[in-house]
């Protein structure tokens, strides 16, 4: 096969997970197949790890994205007898122009369920280009069962075997590190001196930030030794508001906001954590309780969407609707250093079992299916 990649968004993305997506399976892909010819179209610096013999790099502008999306790329592919072009940024890119196959990754469908959580000017995108996207579309991945099955719940007049599921990884950074080093470490860095318990994800509502600040308010004077709640990622418009609330507590000096966090930190930050609390209301797969359980931090997360699939029983799963399962978990977690003990090696074990290799072997079958299709 002739396969092209829309892999601008390894650069324009980074630091997102369409971005961590997009770099760890082209890598891979690239590693794992030497049988298929790709062409990447490319923006930005970095490509010289993605040269291979088998591998084309095509560079585009940062610019004038719909002219590239609605005729440059069209045009190229058709005159270069590409069989499949894949465009993993939730499909945004797909253009009506195009006669080549084209698979896209829909990572969720976050803007049909929680659509009061997501910007005004991407919602508006994302409903109007979604349609035709997976209507004309040749193959769909997407990232778990349950982003399937949403798929398959607001567009139920495609059949089944049109989407194909392919889990996600933690990047190979995450991994167990010498946890007294990184206490000390944290501890130095955001100047406090008790055990912390973590939380990384992004303020958004959806994320449920808020009743973790309110649970862990709560139950501080339930625990038998001192902790901080360590709430890691940029102060937006929704963090504000945390960040005000959190003034009005009683345990106001034991909950830190750290801001912005760069990506070498946060192995660092899952290592020295007693636990991670992860207490979402919704996720097409959720990355940050994997990173968690890769670097043998024991995790609290959410029963509900996609996080199961990833968690399986190496977590303690709660209803994230129900503050009271929240504190309980926490009381019963961070009060047992036999089951955060226990915890740790049952999420790092199921970590295993992720990887951005699979991610890549599982995209190499559906390209292959539906190329034969």
């Amino acid at each position: 096969m002739n396969i092209s990649i829309d892999a601008r968004g390894i650069n324009l993305y980074n630091g997102t997970g369409i971005g961590t997506y997009t770099e760890n399976l082209v890598k891979e892909l690239l590693d794992i197949d030497k049988k298929n010819n790709y062409l990447l179209f490319w923006t930005g610096k970095n490509y010289e790890n993605y040269k291979r013999d088998n591998c084309k790099i095509v560079f585009t502008s940062k610019k004038h994205g719909v002219f590239y999306e609605n005729y440059y790329f069209p045009n190229f592919l058709k005159n270069n007898d590409i069989d499949i072009h894949h465009i993993p940024q939730n499909g945004i890119g797909f253009s009506d122009t195009y006669v080549t196959n084209c698979i896209v990754t829909i990572h969720d469908l976050i803007p049909y369920v929680l659509p009061e959580t997501t910007g005004r000017g991407y919602l508006e995108k994302f409903l109007r280009l979604m349609p035709s996207i997976i209507d004309k579309s040749k193959g769909i991945l997407t990232v778990s069962e349950y982003s399937k099955k949403d798929i398959l719940k607001f567009f139920n007049h495609i059949p089944e075997d049109k989407v194909f599921v392919t889990p996600l990884a933690a990047n190979s950074n995450f991994k167990p590190l010498d946890k007294a080093s990184c206490k000390n470490f944290i501890r130095e860095k955001y100047n406090f001196n008790k055990p912390y318990i973590l939380y990384i994800g992004g303020f958004s509502s959806r994320k449920n930030a808020k009743d973790l600040i309110l649970s862990f308010d709560k139950i501080s004077k339930d625990l038998k030794e001192p902790h901080v709640l360590l709430l890691a990622g940029s102060i937006k418009d929704e963090g504000k508001k945390l960040v005000e609330l959190t003034k009005d507590l009683s345990s106001k000096d034991n909950i830190i906001f750290t801001g912005f966090v760069e990506d070498d930190l946060l192995p660092t930050l899952y290592n020295g954590a007693e636990a991670f609390i992860y207490p979402s209301i919704y996720e097409g797969f959720g990355l940050p309780p994997l990173e968690a359980m890769s670097c043998k931090t024991p995790v609290i997360t959410s029963n509900i969407t996609s996080i199961p699939e990833v968690t399986g029983d190496a977590a303690i799963l709660i209803n994230p609707f129900n503050k009271f399962e929240l504190e309980e978990a926490l009381i019963n977690l961070l009060n047992n250093d036999s089951l955060k003990l226990d915890l740790a090696n049952k999420g790092y074990e199921r970590s295993l079992q992720f990887s951005w290799k699979n991610t890549a072997m599982k995209t190499l079958e559906a390209y292959e299916k539906f190329y034969k299709s």
